[in-house]
């Protein structure tokens, strides 16, 4: 049986339909009955549903609209192995309550999607709880974030998402699989976490760095390397980089770098 509830614009609302791309979605999480699955706004469940197939031990499904909460309770309510969640995913991330190496599946709001994962990524405790994140975004907004340097879509996302996680481009997804349909078409991507990762003491002067080089970004980074280090040119030197250069030519790897240099010096 399917829900269907009129979606709602504030919560960045547009279901997934097509029954073929639910299926290639599902696959790429390789769930066994081992496994505890989150799932991030299950709308009307025909993910869920989906998942649940594949029998894991548990799925909590967090869902931030009463109605649809209510209506998927309604759903599943045979269902043993599914826990229905009434509240806003950010507000659980922090204090994670769904155990250790969790599958999360999310076909993230537009709205909020780059917020999620930034938290996501900025977790205190490193190696996390999750193993695996399996998210749809906007194509535009998964094109900054696997986009590598020397190209437009180049910037402080790519960075922040490439420093603890791999991430993988798995296929796009046609706006006309969704009701309502979006305006644009979205993009399947998954992450793990990294073992080995640059030792930034605080993820928010990796924050700052990347804000001060690419405040400028069509200019040379000399200006702003000097105001980041306050006029000191041998840190440039130590690392190697060339000032004449703008700061979407650098990599992310570097990024990291300039950012431990940093901390050395005023941290």
């Amino acid at each position: 049986m399917d829900f269907y509830r009129k979606p709602k614009k504030s919560l960045g609302q547009n279901f997934l339909v097509d029954n073929n791309i639910i299926d290639k979605i599902v696959k790429i999480g390789n769930i066994s009955d081992k496994n505890t699955v989150l799932e991030i706004g299950p709308g009307t469940g025909n993910l869920t549903n989906k998942i649940s197939s594949q029998k894991p031990k548990i799925i909590f499904a967090v869902e931030k609209d009463k109605n649809l909460c209510e209506q998927i309770k309604i759903r599943f309510t045979k269902f043993k192995n599914i826990k229905i969640i009434n509240n806003d995913i950010l507000n659980l991330l922090q204090t994670n309550k769904f155990g250790k190496n969790i599958i999360v599946f999310g076909n993230l709001p537009y709205n909020i999607s780059t917020k999620i994962i930034a938290e996501l990524i900025l977790l205190k405790k490193w190696p996390p709880w999750y193993k695996n994140l399996i998210f749809m975004f906007q194509k535009e907004v998964a094109d900054r974030i696997i986009a590598k340097n020397n190209s437009k879509d180049f910037g402080r996302l790519s960075i922040l998402c490439n420093w603890r996680l791999e991430v993988v481009k798995h296929f796009d997804i046609s706006k006309n699989c969704f009701s309502p349909r979006p305006k644009i078409n979205s993009t399947i991507l998954s992450f793990k976490p990294k073992k080995e990762i640059y030792k930034i003491k605080n993820p928010k002067n990796l924050e700052n760095v990347t804000r001060v080089l690419f405040s400028n970004r069509r200019k040379m980074i000399n200006k702003s390397f000097l105001k980041l280090f306050k006029g000191n040119k041998f840190v440039a030197n130590d690392l190697k980089i060339d000032l004449r250069e703008r700061a979407e030519d650098l990599s992310q790897e570097m990024f990291y770098k300039i950012t431990v240099k940093y901390e050395e010096l005023f941290c």
